[in-house]
Order: structure tokens, then sequence, then C-alpha cells
């Protein structure tokens, strides 16, 4: 079984910058179909380099979706490092083994004949595997590859099941309606693990598995860090305090300050959750966290369940640029103007997929023709659709 790529031209995976008075800064794919329903995809970029990276892929049969949030520099999750391809003068990025995540996906289902929570540990196993390969043998050329990482969600629905998988501290929330006094409303259901030290659960759970090390979670610069360096205490990549050999590498002590480690102090081990779709679920958020430090799962629910599908994600990115400008006691226009960079300053890059649940039974031989297979990935960067063939064409077929 081979995976081959299928060329189309840009415009089917990208969605479009937005243009006259929306926000320089922010991408959007408005509102697209899957087997079950709608989705919507919106990304507002505030670093210098975009960390966040997205994409959907859909088919007849199931519709992935994963949210990619990198960290530790600029080559955390798109831009190259490492070693040249065989092929040409590209080179490789951590976001370039994710952005095969969800077809890996795809090919260990029907390998193993559908999909399951060991096909998707498979799938994260094999690209946390590849990537620390390309580190080691890159080392000598670009030791800062060592503390490349990112946090890793993902979603598949097929047959009416929905798998999330996740590393992290991206979080997936379910709108589930509710009758109430007669009235239908919606309640936020947490699917996923936020895991970040800065919550008491994490941070116990690392500290019991370390109970020779009294540092190994510490407050440091106003939040909880492993070894005071990190918050997320799961993660693709981070290699450096995944496998101590690395800090004991002669060529990554002249990089950075290596730490004694005697054991690793972070995982690439997912935590996967399932559930049967039922009517009364009715739409799913996927979103990194620049989106959950600004809204609460309650109040992003809220937005998705009251207002038009169309540009729902947008709605959700500008709510939260709204709340990060209220903090500063700024308009949302004013901080909208900010370049990307000084933005950082005031919120994180932010990327929000929503997907709509209510064609779930048997509906998809109407919505998506036999065989058709899409997807939607956001850019590499807001003002840049330049990157690797690999990244920009995630059409896929399997035969």
């Amino acid at each position: 079984m081979m995976l081959r790529s299928c060329y189309r031209p840009l415009e089917r995976c990208f969605g479009r910058v937005a243009g006259g008075g929306g926000d320089g800064l922010m991408w959007h794919a408005d509102l697209k179909q899957h087997a079950s329903g709608d989705y919507s995809i919106a990304v507002v970029q505030a670093n210098s380099n975009l960390e966040d990276q997205s994409q959907v892929f859909t088919s007849p049969s199931a519709t992935y979706v994963g949210v990619y949030d990198g960290h530790g520099g600029p080559e955390a999750s798109r831009r190259w490092c490492g070693l040249k391809r065989p092929v040409g003068n590209r080179l490789l990025s951590l976001y370039h083994f994710l952005s095969k995540m969800l077809s890996l996906i795809a090919e260990f289902a029907k390998e193993h004949g559908g999909l399951s929570a060991d096909v998707i540990k498979k799938a994260f196993n094999a690209t946390e595997e590849e990537f620390c390969h390309l580190v080691k043998r890159s080392l000598p050329l670009k030791p800062q590859i060592a503390s490349v990482g990112s946090c890793c969600l993902v979603g598949a629905i097929s047959n009416d099941v929905l798998y999330v998988a996740n590393l992290g501290d991206s979080r997936a929330v379910l709108g589930r309606r509710v009758d109430e006094d007669k009235k239908k409303t919606v309640v936020a259901e947490r699917l996923s693990t936020d895991h970040n030290v800065a919550v008491e659960e994490v941070r116990k759970e690392v500290e019991a598995l370390h109970p020779d090390d009294s540092h190994i979670v510490v407050y440091t610069r106003g939040v909880w860090r492993i070894k005071g360096i990190i918050q997320v205490s799961r993660s693709i990549g981070d290699v450096y305090l995944k496998k101590p050999e690395f800090n004991r590498d002669p060529i990554y002590q002249q990089f950075g300050n290596p730490i004694p480690l005697k054991r690793p102090v972070m995982t690439a081990e997912p935590s996967i959750v399932f559930r049967k779709l039922r009517s009364e679920d009715l739409f799913l958020i996927f979103a990194s966290d620049g989106l959950w430090e600004q809204l609460t799962d309650e109040a992003a629910v809220e937005i998705v369940f009251k207002n038009p599908r169309a540009g729902i994600a947008k709605r959700l990115v500008r709510a939260a640029i709204q709340e990060a400008a209220k903090k500063r006691e700024m308009r949302y226009n004013d901080i909208k103007k900010i370049e990307k960079g000084i933005r950082r300053h005031f919120h994180d890059d932010i990327t929000v997929i929503v997907i709509y649940l209510d064609h779930q039974k048997g509906s998809s031989n109407g919505r998506l023709k036999n065989n058709a297979i899409g997807c939607t990935s956001a850019p590499v960067d807001i003002f840049s659709r330049d990157a690797d063939q690999a990244e920009v064409d995630m059409l896929q077929t399997i035969s």
C-alpha cells in the first residue's frame, strides 16, 4: 500500500487571506464540506514566524483534523531545518512530519481494517520516531533541532465514531444540545486533556514519575515549568528532554545549556478518547491554546451555537482577540493593526477549526462524490504561500 500525492492548484488547499476591512494577519476558509457536515477554519498570526499549523483531510468515509502548535524557535513547525532532502534543495522541518500525520492515520486505518485508538497511536509513534531519527542525523549541522517540538491535537470521525488524540495544550471541545424547560440550549464538553503543568493534576503526574527530583517542576517567570524550561508535558519532538544522550552530546552542549537527565521528562504518548456520536452532538471546536487563553470552553460553544455557520471559525478568533484587547484596555481595531512579532505581546497565534456534525447518519453519499478526497491546509505564513510540495499539496489518495 502506497500513499501518493495528488497535485492540485494551491487554491484547492488554501483558503483566503481576509481583505478589505479584515484583519491583515488573519487567514480563513469560511465554510467547506466534509462527509458528515460542514467545517470552517481560521488562523491569526501573532509571532514573527507562524508557530501554528493545521489541516483538515476529508473523504467519503472519514474526516481527519490536525492542529499543531510548535515551539522551540523558528524551526518549530514550518521553517526548514536539519538535512537537505535527497531531491532538490529543500530542507526538512518538524512540520514536514506533522503534515503527514493525517494521511498516516488514514493509511494505517486501511491496513488494520478500520480506525481505532491503536491505529492513531501508531501514527503518533511513527511521526515521533521519524523526527527523532532526523534530529540524530542532523545534530552536527543544526543542534538547535533537538529543542524543537510541537503540541499535536488530532480528531478523526469514521462510522459515526469520534476519536480525539492529544499531546500538549491544544484543546477539543464538543457542543452538545440539551433541552431545559422546553428550551433548547447547548453545553460544552471538553474531550481532550491539557498536558500543561499549570494544571495541578498534570503537575502531580509529572512529580510522581520523578520522586527523586525535587526540581522536576519549578515555578519560574510567572508559570510552572518542567525543569524550569517548558510548560507542556507531552509533545512531538523536544528530543533533548526525552533522550538523555542528546544532552550529553558535545555538539549539543556547545549549543545551549544542557540539563542532566536520568530519564525522559517529557513523552509523546497521546491521550486518546473516543465516543459514539449521538444526535445531540452538534459541533466540535479544535483550537490551539491561543484561543483558550482568551475564551472559556462555554463561551466558545455559545458563540458557535448562536451564530451562522459561514465564517464561524473567524468569528471565534475575533472574539478571542477582542478579549485580548479588552485586557489591555484597547479596541479590536487597534490591536489588529499591530505587526506580527510585536503582536505576540498581546496574544498568541490562534488556530480554530469548527466541525459541524449534523449529517453523520449516512448523508455523506450526497455530499462527497465517491472516492472524493480533499483537504484544507493553513498556510505556513499568513503572508506567504511558499512551502515544500509535501506541505502544500496535502491531497492524498491511498492506492
